[in-house]
């Protein structure tokens, strides 16, 4: 254990260091298994690696019972290796012995200096070298390796040598005989067993999370090395190693050595001073008063002062295995609560979650899993686009992509992740281009890349999270930084580059400093994690005395024409309704055959037949749209996925993103309430035999109707039509289905007796008259004037509009706070469609219907009013 009687007195740390003369000669199995055997006799192992690997440690874990750690002088610099291997060795208790795994060869590191080596690290920790030598295809040669190992450079000392794949007692004592000529000892002798074998994998081994049988692995290497390696031979080796003049490594110490660490303590303190009269004094550990105030004091702490304190969520599992424990260990000591998130198992972020941080790992091998997890999906894009702190490095950079391998990924950044054939690895320098969530503009760090997939942007490139110097020379600009809340600096840094924060502490405390500013704002709201009310409809917005700006009605009445038409009817409402000649009518309107048409009680009655009619095995609704026809499916039992569009490219579709396997696909166009207009092209390309495609064309008559689907051949296809909105008949419902016959007969069989009634019939038959196309035209006309009129109010404003193609626009008021303004405009006078009910979206969203320009600029005028107030509450999270 750690012999320490003074602050600076050298520290006693019993080590080793495992190496090789090459890669594949044994190294992780010897180091793992001697872990495991070391730790079986009843010692504290402290386990480390030599490099940026992520997959070795978590063998060494599974071994040792404490995390393993990763010793890399290139990414954290020389003068933090002995420091950091004081820490691991005291953390979380004293061990007895420190194990640490090489890399490579004994001399092979970085390219061009060999830096980050396994003889680099032994000499920068004074620890003796372990050598594993493959003992196959050779003897006495052997020898001639270790003496040439052991005489290249006389800071590095080779203290003893474990042979592995002996093939014979004669085999290993031939060896033996040359390797001890040079006063080396031999600590043991391993015979060939096929049955030690490690999986590997595209990147390398397979990580120990996602092997069922690691444990059982590791407790066979335990066995192996107990059985033919000498262990007290191998702790006087690690015992001679020479007292360390060093101080450990401390998170806290790092903090506050960094750049950031103002910003971070004058985050905490936001906190710290309006919970102070709110709780009892605290008592710092130890009994010392530092000289800090406020957030200072707060992270002086080691158990954290502050309630509430952030939480943050890191991704772990089988999926996200590559963790740096540093990393932990610095976000816990700038104050903030860490938790696991398994994207393979949890279906939301916690409650209250201020930060996401999204490791290394193997998404690729669980892409169809991953994709399933529709609901983790919502609440992560929830957060995204509510201004939450997210840091996403390589697997992380990928899930939050639109699609890995065409499989439907979260979508909160607009890139498309495929495999490559090239594996691209290295050490990169990076400097940041711009301010970004971790750094300023300007700053260097050094990081590590390691994958075999690549990204391609969809839309307009997003500005870069590094700029790397490749080792040729050339430049070249990496990874995303975006403000998806539109709040004026970076919420979003997402890259390939591996960073250990222990060698940019900079980095750690501005991911903090970032979750503590999101928290004392009040953004950490539950409402971004609740399941959206589907039942929810505007009208309940619409609360008599205030503006409709929530209602999607686009006339204040119905055309005389209209009603003169339905009135006319009257004399025959004593009669049971026949809704044929309004079938007739509108299959001549449409010029489809009769066979093809089926009179609604409204449109939403056509998502109840549908809902009833068909049996699907795999439904997916696209959204954010009109919730009625999940709600619907979901009241007939019917399990439902949700493919989750996104605002960076205005939630366009991407058919490629629409699961192979689904045979019902509903979608709105235009689509409520994003306005989307998708090109028919890009909805044609989901009909396929064996599938259903539903398109909601309730908002087509506020267009040309170039991009309906309509059309005298129709097989899968199913379009429903609303006369609701475009004249006014929300009263009477009034609505049809135009698709394939077959489809047509199958929804009539559901439909109740006289569903369509005498009035709603001669209503259908009026709006395909010459008076009803006139009225649709000039409404149609009128639109893009009124709408560009109200989007040309919102945007000077700073608030995100998304561009539309129908009668109401889809605006993000992030900008002004973290929660709905649906209240506060309220109170002053207008109604507005809440987002938060339609599923991708959050509480800071609102549709607005498209309305004449006097009530246009009253509303911009409200909004501006709320720009300059302070930060918005509402009582769901007050």
């Amino acid at each position: 254990m750690v012999t320490r009687t003074a602050a600076h007195e050298p520290l006693h740390i019993p080590r080793i260091l495992v190496a090789a003369p090459a890669s594949g000669g044994g190294k992780t199995t010897v180091a793992t298994g001697l872990m495991a055997a070391l730790r079986a006799t009843g010692r504290q192992v402290a386990p480390f690696k030599v490099g940026p690997d992520y997959i070795d440690p978590g063998y060494h874990g599974l071994a040792t019972g404490r995390p393993g750690r990763n010793l890399d002088s290139v990414m954290c610099g020389e003068d933090l290796m002995a420091p950091l291997l004081a820490h691991g060795f005291a953390t979380p208790e004293p061990a007895d012995v420190a194990v640490i795994e090489g890399v490579m060869g004994l001399f092979d590191g970085r390219l061009g200096d060999g830096a980050g080596s396994s003889a680099q690290i032994a000499t920068l920790t004074d620890t003796p070298v372990v050598l594993v030598v493959d003992a196959s295809h050779a003897s006495l040669t052997h020898a001639a390796v270790v003496a040439g190992l052991a005489g290249f450079d006389p800071d590095v000392r080779v203290a003893g040598v474990i042979l592995n794949k002996v093939g014979s007692v004669r085999h290993g004592a031939e060896v033996r005989r040359g390797i001890q000529g040079l006063g080396i000892p031999v600590l043991g002798e391993i015979p060939r067993d096929p049955g030690v074998v490690v999986p590997s994998r595209h990147l390398g081994l397979v990580p120990a999370a996602e092997r069922d049988a690691s444990a059982a692995q590791v407790q066979a290497l335990a066995g192996l090395i107990a059985g033919h390696v000498d262990l007290d031979a191998v702790m006087e080796v690690a015992s001679s190693a020479p007292d360390l003049d060093t101080i450990p490594w401390d998170p806290h110490d790092a903090l506050r050595s960094s750049d950031a660490w103002d910003a971070l303590a004058r985050n905490v303190s936001a906190i710290a001073d309006s919970t102070r009269d709110a709780r009892p004094a605290t008592q710092i550990p130890g009994g010392v008063e530092p000289p800090l105030r406020g957030g200072q004091r707060a992270l002086a702490s080691v158990g954290g002062v502050v309630s509430p304190s952030p939480t943050l969520a890191i991704f772990s599992g089988r999926a996200f295995t590559f963790r740096y424990a540093e990393t932990t260990e610095l976000l816990e000591a700038a104050g903030c609560r860490v938790v696991d998130v398994d994207p393979l198992a949890d279906t939301e972020l916690p409650e209250g979650c201020c930060g996401l941080y999204l490791g290394g790992g193997f998404p690729e091998m669980h892409a169809e899993e991953l994709s399933a997890n529709r609901s983790l999906h919502e609440s992560i894009r929830a957060h995204v686009d509510g201004g939450m702190p997210v840091v996403a490095e390589c697997a992380g950079l990928l899930m939050l992509c639109r699609s890995l391998d065409g499989h439907p990924m979260t979508g909160a950044l607009p890139l498309d992740a495929a495999m490559r054939r090239r594996l691209t690895m290295g050490y990169r320098g990076a400097t940041t281009p711009t301010d970004t969530l971790l750094a300023r503009a300007g700053e260097r760090v050094i990081g590590h890349e390691f994958h075999r997939t690549g990204i391609s942007p969809v839309g307009e490139q997003p500005d870069a999270a590094w700029t790397f110097t490749m080792p040729d020379g050339s430049v070249r600009e990496e990874g995303v930084s975006m403000d998806p809340a539109g709040l004026g600096h970076p919420t979003v840094h997402a890259s390939y580059l591996h960073l250990h924060w222990a060698g940019a502490p900079a980095c750690a405390a501005r991911f903090a400093a970032a979750a503590w500013q999101y928290l004392s704002s009040g953004w950490a709201t539950p409402l971004r994690s609740r399941e959206p009310d589907l039942s929810f409809h505007g009208d309940q917005d619409a609360v008599p005395g205030l503006v409709d700006l929530a209602v999607n009605v686009r006339v204040d009445h119905t055309p005389d024409w209209l009603v003169d038409a339905i009135t006319a009817s009257a004399p025959t409402w004593q009669a049971y309704p026949d809704p044929a000649p309004a079938r007739a009518a509108l299959a001549r309107h449409h010029g489809v055959d009769p066979s093809m048409l089926l009179p609604t009680n409204g449109g939403a009655e056509a998502f109840v037949l549908v809902a009833r009619a068909l049996h699907p095995r795999h439904a997916v609704v696209v959204h954010p749209q009109f919730t009625e026809p999940e709600a619907a499916l979901r009241a007939a039992g019917h399990d439902v996925d949700r493919l989750i569009l996104g605002p960076d490219n205005g939630f366009a579709l991407d058919p490629a993103a629409v699961p192979n396997d689904a045979d019902l696909v509903i979608i709105g166009n235009p689509t409520n309430p994003t306005g989307a207009l998708h090109p028919a092209a890009d909805l044609s390309a989901l009909a396929r035999p064996g599938r259903v495609l539903v398109v909601d064309e309730a908002f087509m008559d506020a267009t040309d109707g170039a991009q309906s689907l309509i059309g005298p051949s129709m097989d899968g296809v199913l379009v429903l039509r609303s006369l609701t909105k475009t004249y006014g008949l929300a009263g009477v419902r009034a609505g049809y289905a135009v698709g394939d016959p077959e489809i047509i007969v199958r929804l009539a069989a559901q439909q109740q007796a006289w569903a369509v009634s005498t009035p709603g019939i001669a209503a259908m038959i009026a709006c395909c008259t010459d008076a009803a196309e006139q009225h649709r035209a000039r409404l149609a006309a009128e639109l893009p004037t009124a709408r560009d009129d109200l989007t040309g109010r919102l945007r000077p404003l700073r608030l995100r509009v998304i561009d539309s193609g129908a009668p109401f626009v889809l605006v993000d008021t992030s900008s002004i706070g973290p929660c709905s303004v649906r209240e506060p405009l309220a109170r002053l006078g207008f109604a507005v469609r809440r987002g938060e009910t339609f599923p991708g979206l959050g509480p800071t969203w609102i549709r607005l219907a498209v309305r004449d320009a006097a009530t246009h600029a009253s509303l911009a005028d409200a909004l501006a009013g709320l720009i300059t107030t302070e930060p918005i509450t509402t009582k769901e999270n007050r």
